[in-house]
């Protein structure tokens, strides 16, 4: 993309500042918590202020005509890696001390391509080439405003842990040229039984480190002089994880490791959020039900590497029906765009209805990330983050037309074609039939 193509686009952004309040009539509402609603919602002071049969315009209203058209709340991606500059620290075995807040880019075009599909939220992770990763966060993809004014208040911040072949490879890199590994290069675990135990370890240290700073507090609460414990930025991550002030998201696939950090996380007393990917989770569905773990899935890629060789696209709606709280994510700056469009494969596959499906881009992502109370589906006091369909989202040949953030517009597709700079090849064939009609016609021998 060129510069001015993206200036182009950064300048449909909404200026700051208080917004008229917008209401949208005379179209099918999909609450996914509430059933559907044929009739009017209305965006005021950026939450959802009203829905119903009939909702009053009040003074100074932008109002919309949805006849014809469909209301959905925000998409939520449980997966991504938009906006960031890099996601893997791949140099330590465990890498819980960087964080995904220092390298995000408000720039990145991806952030308006998936707001063009729907997506209002993504949970921003670090990658997989560690069996403990960095920091992640939760942000709202407000194209136009800065890093900080697009995190998503009160979200409660995140941990990577990756399990299986990508944690493993890094320990037993080749050299240049397909030489043999280069024992410089080489970095603990190079197995799946080294993932386990980087994982066991790291907690094993992070208890220690917990109970030092409790004694430390139980002596200068007494009264006693006390030295404080030297700060470890890697294990104070993990002690937020231990008193569940940190979510834990875990890149998997395979069913025995799924059991392996489940046994793991029972054991040192701390649960797992998602399990991310977990394309073998259909196998484990009890074990991962009875702890409240959820998973975030992708809707039938298959067989693009080792351990994707057993996925299925039933995995969603049998972990659905066995009870599990499940999402469907992108994990890729293309496919965020048409999650919709991925959902609706749980009808086709597992035959889930509609709701369901479109539980899987909306509240259940939501409920995975705590932040349910705000987002996730169109209730009166939520966040007004909301779209407007020309037809059925769950239908191929529907389009986002206009995105609300905090109920404030952030797509308009009409506005982005009519600021769309014209392509070359269109710009020639104009200059040809402009030359054209200059020409003398030619005389006819």
């Amino acid at each position: 993309m060129n510069k001015l193509t993206w200036l182009a686009l950064v300048s449909l952004a909404p200026a700051i500042g208080a917004d008229a309040p917008v209401i949208i009539q005379n179209a099918t509402i999909l609450t996914v918590t509430n059933g559907t609603v044929r009739g009017s919602i209305l965006l005021q002071n950026g939450k959802i202020a009203a829905i119903g049969e009939r909702v009053t315009a009040p003074e100074g209203a932008t109002v919309i005509d949805g006849a014809g058209k469909y209301v959905m709340p925000g998409i939520i991606d449980c997966h991504s890696h938009i906006m960031a500059d890099a996601i893997n620290e791949g140099a330590v075995s465990v890498s819980s001390m960087v964080a995904m807040t220092d390298v995000l880019n408000p720039e990145d075009i991806a952030i308006y391509r998936a707001l063009a599909g729907g997506v209002t939220t993504a949970n921003i992770l670090h990658g997989s080439a560690n069996p403990i990763g960095g920091k992640t966060l939760v942000m709202k993809l407000r194209w136009g405003r800065n890093a900080e004014e697009m995190k998503f208040a009160g979200a409660m911040p995140g941990i990577k842990f990756a399990l299986g072949e990508n944690p493993k490879r890094r320990g037993n890199a080749p050299g240049g040229g397909g030489a043999p590994p280069n024992p410089a290069n080489l970095r603990y675990p190079a197995t799946r039984m080294g993932v386990e135990d980087v994982i066991r370890e790291a907690f094993t240290q992070a208890k220690a480190y917990q109970a030092s700073w409790e004694d430390y507090r139980a002596k200068t609460t007494r009264g006693e002089l006390a030295i404080p414990p030297a700060r470890d930025l890697k294990l104070e991550p993990l002690v937020e994880v231990l008193e569940g002030k940190r979510l834990v998201h875990a890149h998997c696939y395979r069913q025995d490791e799924i059991l392996m950090l489940l046994h793991a996380a029972d054991e040192f007393g701390f649960k797992i959020r998602t399990l991310q990917h977990a394309l073998e989770a259909y196998k484990v569905a009890k074990e991962i039900a009875d702890r409240g773990t959820g998973v975030s899935t992708f809707a039938d890629w298959w067989d693009y590497k080792m351990e994707a060789e057993d996925a299925i696209p039933y995995n969603a709606a049998i972990l659905t029906r066995k009870g599990v709280v499940v999402s469907i994510n992108s994990d890729d700056p293309e496919l965020i765009r048409h999650l919709d469009k991925e959902a609706a494969k749980a009808v086709r596959y597992g035959g889930l209805s509609e709701t369901e499906a479109l539980s899987l881009i909306t509240i259940n992502p939501a409920k995975q990330l705590l932040i349910d109370k705000q987002v996730g589906s169109l209730e009166v006091g939520k966040d007004a983050d909301v779209l407007l369909y020309d037809g059925h989202p769950l239908s191929n040949f529907s389009k986002v037309l206009k995105v609300w953030i905090d109920g404030r517009e952030y797509f308009d597709r009409d506005q982005d074609l009519a600021g769309r700079p014209q392509k070359q090849s269109e710009k020639k064939d104009l200059v040809d039939k402009a030359a054209a009609e200059q020409r003398p016609a030619r005389q006819t021998p």
